[in-house]
């Protein structure tokens, strides 16, 4: 799934179209994670892009009156085209068009998502998201007092969107090899230099990875086309039984939450 620097990745790469006009939505199958609205994506014709904005994985597209929240979900990516092309491929589910482009909104395995909010503040899917990693707000301080209560591990804790936005799976797994934090560790046991820790390394590998263009696996590209590149530069995901970097150890992967982690025994306590 997209996490944080790979939605604002693909916001970056769309964010010429702001200040163009959106002359239509086309909706070719409305069956995403939630049904599409379809009447009120009829409303919209012939209105300015405002802005364009990330919160949390979401990408905001914002008009006049409203605005379209955007959640890319498992496998969703955009495409830009010129108008009248008639290249079409499987699982072009929406279709922006402007006087000159259309921005494509491709998704095959549907978990992604598309909404309009008038308060897109106060919509359900971001009235209770957490602080952004990138933002003040989320220092150590914040960190210590949020997981004095929490009974949960690193790991979950930090994927908690509640908590903090915008770190999935992969930068877990980075964050708490780069603190030396084990990711089965209960968070709550955490002392103040370790809380330090890990907003110095969240910020740090966020900003990384933004730079290289977010983390390319499976499906994620760029809207302008162009796969992330940060895959590089992970030390600990989807590299399991390999050496570790620091200290030559093998990697390993264990299921957590339903989902793979990977750590360093060794460097991770």
């Amino acid at each position: 799934m997209p996490e944080l620097p790979e939605v604002e990745t693909t916001k970056n790469a769309i964010l010429p179209f702001k200040g163009k006009t959106l002359k239509r939505i086309i909706v070719n199958n409305p069956s995403l994670r939630w049904p599409i609205d379809e009447k009120l994506i009829n409303k919209i014709k012939d209105v300015k892009v405002l802005s364009i904005s990330r919160r949390a994985k979401y990408i905001f597209l914002n008009l006049d009156e409203m605005t379209i929240i955007i959640h890319l979900g498992m496998t969703g990516t955009f495409r830009i085209q010129k108008l009248g092309s008639n290249e079409t491929r499987k699982h072009d589910h929406v279709v922006f068009e402007f006087s000159k482009e259309i921005l494509i909104f491709n998704d095959p395995r549907r978990f992604g998502s598309l909404h309009i909010s008038k308060d897109p503040q106060d919509h359900f899917l971001i009235k209770h998201l957490g602080p952004e990693p990138l933002e003040d707000d989320f220092n150590s301080e914040y960190l210590c007092k949020k997981i004095k209560k929490a009974g949960v591990s690193t790991k979950s804790f930090l994927m908690n969107q509640k908590n903090v936005v915008g770190i999935g799976n992969i930068y877990a797994c980075e964050i708490l090899f780069s603190s030396g934090i084990s990711p089965k560790r209960k968070i709550k046991y955490l002392n103040k230099s370790q809380c330090e820790e890990i907003v110095k390394n969240t910020k740090r590998i966020i900003k990384e990875a933004i730079t290289k263009g977010g983390t390319t696996l499976k499906d994620f590209y760029s809207a302008d086309g162009n796969k992330g590149y940060f895959k590089i530069e992970l030390d600990v995901y989807d590299r399991e039984n390999e050496e570790c970097r620091v200290c030559k150890e093998k990697i390993l992967r264990f299921v957590q939450n339903q989902r793979s982690t990977f750590y360093c025994k060794s460097c991770q306590n």
